[in-house]
């Protein structure tokens, strides 16, 4: 699962060796502990997402249920806490947008 925040991009999917976890997965250092500020991140460089950590279901489930009520604008992009991200994010946007018009009907 991709999430995106105001705070950060995070890649969600299940631990492979415990399904009790979820490793959480970011590329910039430091978004990680913006949600889970207890978790033990790990930097790995080698791979696509270069922060790690492994975090109960539950905790990311409480965690971005409570980012949900969180919501504090009437604009994602808008919202963006660093300012620097918002250019990634509208390449995000259009690449989405493109696939819209494309699968419109499919």
């Amino acid at each position: 699962m991709w999430i995106f925040t105001k705070h950060g991009f995070y890649s969600v999917v299940e631990d492979r060796d415990n399904a009790d976890l979820l490793l959480v997965r970011a590329r910039v250092e430091g978004d990680i502990e913006k949600y889970f500020r207890d978790a033990v991140v790990y930097y790995t460089p080698e791979h696509d997402y270069a922060y790690r950590a492994h975090v109960s279901r539950r905790e990311v489930a409480a965690v971005m249920a409570q980012t949900v009520l969180g919501v504090d604008y009437p604009n994602f992009k808008s919202g963006i806490a660093d300012h620097r991200r918002g250019g990634f994010y509208i390449q995000i946007w259009n690449i989405l947008w493109d696939m819209q018009r494309a699968l419109k009907g499919a």
